[in-house]
């Protein structure tokens, strides 16, 4: 069965797949009206959520299908005390396929273990948002026509924004690929991302300070919020909140047909004086997430009973009771799941379920 818990469970081959028929689908949307007809997607929100929650209701209802689940944690049986697990176990008697969104790292992956039908990882903490990935690697085809030979600035909160931790991982497949990473001294991107995917993959990569520096080299520039929730320090969040603004004026600095990203929602990150600026792509970026997320509906389902699409092993997993993950926020950590973790080639173990780094 195919899970796409991470960017990587999709070879570049099947997510390809999935955008020249999120395409196809945009060209001749009449001729998908019923290709769910009878199956069910079952949304379990845990945290908050209006775009992804939204298009994965849209989508599937667009293909003729239909949608069951919740939309917070305390209108299901969590409140009881029910495991992620033993949620997965029972939604999947009522649902084709499950779309999961937790503020619990690694619980979408606890899920796949047990799950009787795949679960799409629609955000964990702030590990990984795959479909986020996906709708990314549509919207900047649209926009600049190919998905090798660019340079992407990636600017704001790249320590706990999990769209950008899954995109790295995702263009680290594809040719002559550039990442630009603009943030502050506390919000810099994380070393595992750094180490395992840039350094590893061999990833060209910079980290600079302003945009101002870079913004005329970019072809995408991909903007990101300063998010309050993910801070345990408050002091913190208002020192770096205004950090890094994009206006009128720093556009000036860029390419015309560069093209500006962002996951959304935003706060001050981009003034609305930039909407209206035919570079400000973020809100195609938004009807371009149903349009994936129908493909991938379509594609996980005709994946479903297909051996040649299993989810792929990425690591040989083993088992240590002696240590624990260092996520205070991982689900090994908050739920009776195996401690599990992986060995890296030139560095510390690393937590199956979220990548975090034991603590022995």
């Amino acid at each position: 069965m195919k899970h796409l818990i991470d960017p990587t469970d999709i070879t570049v081959e099947e997510t390809d797949e999935i955008i020249h028929l999120a395409l196809d689908i945009i060209a001749n949307p009449k001729k998908y009206a019923e290709h769910c007809k009878g199956k069910k997607l079952a949304t379990l929100f845990y945290e908050p959520s209006t775009r992804t929650r939204l298009s994965f209701t849209a989508a599937m209802m667009e293909l003729g299908g239909n949608v069951l689940g919740f939309s917070e944690a305390a209108s299901s049986s969590t409140a009881k005390g029910e495991s992620v697990q033993d949620t997965a176990k029972t939604v999947s008697c009522f649902a084709d396929l499950i779309a999961m969104r937790h503020f619990i790292e690694g619980a979408p992956f606890a899920a796949s273990k047990v799950s009787g039908v795949p679960i799409i990882n629609a955000g964990d903490g702030s590990h990984s948002h795959p479909t986020q990935t996906l709708t990314d690697l549509l919207t900047i085809t649209r926009e600049l026509g190919r998905l090798d030979n660019f340079t992407i600035g990636f600017c704001g909160d790249l320590k706990f924004g999990r769209t950008v931790h899954s995109l790295i991982k995702s263009l680290s497949t594809r040719s002559n690929v550039k990442v630009v990473l603009i943030a502050p001294q506390e919000l810099r991107l994380p070393g595992y991302i750094r180490h395992d995917v840039c350094e590893r993959l061999g990833v060209e990569y910079k980290e600079v300070s302003t945009m101002e520096e870079v913004m005329p080299e970019l072809d995408v520039l991909y903007m990101t919020r300063v998010q309050k929730e993910r801070f345990l320090d408050e002091d913190e969040f208002d020192r770096v909140k205004d950090s890094f603004v994009l206006d009128r004026k720093k556009m000036a600095l860029a390419k015309r047909d560069m093209a500006v990203l962002h996951p959304l929602p935003r706060v001050n990150e981009i003034l609305t004086e930039v909407d209206s600026d035919p570079r400000a792509a973020y809100f195609r970026q938004v009807e371009n997430g149903k349009f994936v997320r129908m493909a991938l509906i379509c594609k996980l389902l005709d994946w479903k009973n297909d051996p040649e699409h299993d989810t792929p092993i990425h690591y040989e997993a083993f088992e240590d009771k002696t240590r624990c993950c260092s996520n205070a926020k991982c689900i090994s950590n908050l739920e009776k799941v195996p401690l599990l973790f992986r060995h890296t080639e030139n560095g510390p173990d690393r937590c199956i379920y979220c990548d975090n780094k034991p603590r022995e």
